[in-house]
Order: structure tokens, then C-alpha cells, then sequence
């Protein structure tokens, strides 16, 4: 039987299991992908911790974990057009991408570009959506500055690439370890860490005109202070009613197919590199999550289900 990695109740990772599941059966307007390799966010872990249990997008263990995969069309469900077996596609899975197979909405996926390779087509559907989608609803003009908070991990890697793409001038606030990689990308690196609002005064002394906040907390908070009123203040971090209470918003996802063409098209031209630093075997699915969990993770961690 195929393998899935799966929580089995809301919790920690002793919840976590690789379990053999029956192969999913895709329903109307479904794709059955064969997995080559899944994305690792940190939406997966806040899943199984019962972030979403119950409203629009409720999660119910025992499941499946894992929000963004590529690979190859192994069934086409019925009242699909555009997609056939063997087609090589990358989206978010209805059934959880750390597994042999996965059920995508035919809607929302998208062509794998022969350019790119399976691992970087895997981090698209989340973190690097996410970020354009970010940026885009910042709408900042060329020359503006942006301060991305968590800047170091996968969506804050992706918004800092995408917003200099733009050319957008953007602070990256992170820990020590991941100067070189900002620096690489063309951030300004800001340290986090006590009196960290102090340190982006001093790299913007006119101001940011943009805040894109990856960590939510008491880093939201300081972050709101800096641009008065919430102008152009967005979170991926925190609830929307948080977000709102100081004068900012979540950020709008658009969920659809022309954002993943759009972001692969970045990564096609090189505009855009996840910067995968991390690559996992199916059945190290605990240690791949761990290292994203726990916060040491450089860029974007990955799982390779089959080659």
C-alpha cells in the first residue's frame, strides 16, 4: 500500500506517524498526482497543532500532512480538461502532499515548466504564492522600501526576491545565521532580537514605506509602530482580527492557477529561487517538519517522495 506521513490526533510530533493509506481516488474536477516532491511550511505543523479545526479549511485527524507538492498526473478525474496522465504538475493537495499520492483541484494546479525541477516546482504553491501575493497587495512603486520580517525562511526568501524584482529596496529581519543568504538576495539585513525596531530607524532613517510580517506576536506589534495608521502593513503570521486591531491585514490569498504560472514563471527566469536547503526522504517526514518547527531551516525544506 502507499505510504503517508500523518498526524493521527491534534498535538505535538508524538502524533506524527508514517502509516500505509489506501491510494486516494480523485473525484470531478480532480487530479491523482503521484508525488515526487513535497514542500514543508509552517502551516503544516500549526495543522497538526489544531489550528484548523473547524470552520472553512478544517483539518480533522487523523490526516495527511503537508500543503504543496509537484508531480506526475497518475489519474484524471472526471469533467477535468487540460491535464492527462503524465503531465508533470505542481498545486496544493485536498489530501495532504507528504504521501506517495495526492489529490490535487485541477483548477488550482498548474504545468510543471521543463525548467524548473521538481523540488523548486514544490515550493511554489505556498511560500512563493504566498509572497506574490503579498507583494502584489502591497503595490509598492519601484524605489519604495519594504521591511520583511522572518525574512530568512521560505516565504520571506520568495518576498524578498519577488519585491526586488519590482525594485523595491527591502530589509530583512533575521537571525545572524542568515545574513549571508540576505545579503545573496540583495536585502539589507537587519539582526533580530531585542531593540530590532531601533536597528531598522537606523538602515531606513526616512522610514519603510511597506511591512510584510512572517512572524506574527510581539514582532507584529513593534512592526505596526513603525508605519503609523497600519499603512501598508500585511501579515501571513497572525489572525486577520489581530491583524486588524492594529491597523493592518492578512494577506489576501488568491489561490488560483494564474498565480502558480506566475510564480514559476519567476523561478523559470531565474527571478526567483526558493533556495531548497533542505531535502528529506518520505520516511524522515518528522525531521523535515522538525527543522522548520523549530526554526533552523534556511530557505525551504523539502521531501522527496520517488525520483
Amino acid at each position: 500500500m502507499p505510504k503517508a506521513y500523518v498526524f493521527t490526533r491534534n498535538g505535538g510530533p508524538e502524533t506524527e506517524a508514517l502509516v500505509d493509506r489506501d491510494r486516494p481516488v480523485p473525484g470531478p474536477g480532480e487530479l491523482l498526482v503521484a508525488v515526487r516532491v513535497a514542500g514543508v511550511n509552517p502551516v503544516d505543523y500549526k495543522i497538526r497543532n489544531g489550528y484548523r479545526r473547524a470552520g472553512v479549511g478544517a483539518v480533522e485527524p487523523p490526516a495527511v500532512l503537508g500543503s504543496e507538492v509537484s508531480g506526475v498526473v497518475e489519474e484524471v478525474g472526471p469533467g477535468v480538461t487540460g491535464f492527462a496522465v503524465g503531465d508533470a504538475v505542481f498545486g496544493s493537495p485536498v489530501s495532504g502532499g507528504y504521501a506517495e499520492f495526492a489529490v490535487l483541484p485541477a483548477e488550482v494546479a498548474a504545468h510543471k515548466p521543463a525548467a524548473l525541477s521538481f523540488a523548486t516546482a514544490a515550493t511554489l504553491p505556498v511560500a512563493a504564492a504566498t509572497a506574490y501575493d503579498g507583494i502584489r497587495q502591497l503595490n509598492l512603486p519601484s524605489g519604495s522600501t519594504l521591511l520583511v520580517t522572518g525574512a530568512g525562511g521560505g516565504v520571506g526568501v520568495a518576498a524578498v526576491q519577488i519585491a526586488r524584482a519590482a525594485g523595491i529596496r527591502v530589509l530583512g529581519l533575521a537571525g545572524a545565521t542568515k545574513k549571508d543568504l540576505l545579503d545573496s538576495l540583495g536585502a539589507v539585513h537587519v539582526p533580530s532580537g531585542p531593540g530590532w525596531p531601533e536597528r531598522v530607524r537606523a538602515a531606513a532613517p526616512e522610514g519603510v514605506d511597506g511591512i510584510f510580517d512572517l512572524v506574527g506576536g510581539e514582532v507584529f506589534e513593534e512592526a505596526a509602530a513603525l508605519v503609523p495608521g497600519g499603512t501598508r502593513l500585511i501579515t501571513a503570521a497572525v489572525r486577520p482580527e489581530e491583524a486588524e486591531r492594529l491597523g493592518g491585514a492578512r494577506v489576501a490569498r488568491a489561490r488560483n492557477a494564474a498565480v502558480l504560472d506566475a510564480v514559476a514563471a519567476l523561478a523559470a527566469d531565474g527571478a526567483l529561487d526558493p533556495h531548497v536547503t533542505g531535502t528529506y526522504p518520505l520516511e524522515r517526514a518528522g525531521e523535515a517538519l522538525r527543522a522548520v518547527e523549530e526554526g533552523h531551516a534556511h530557505g525551504k525544506t523539502v521531501i522527496e517522495v520517488s525520483r
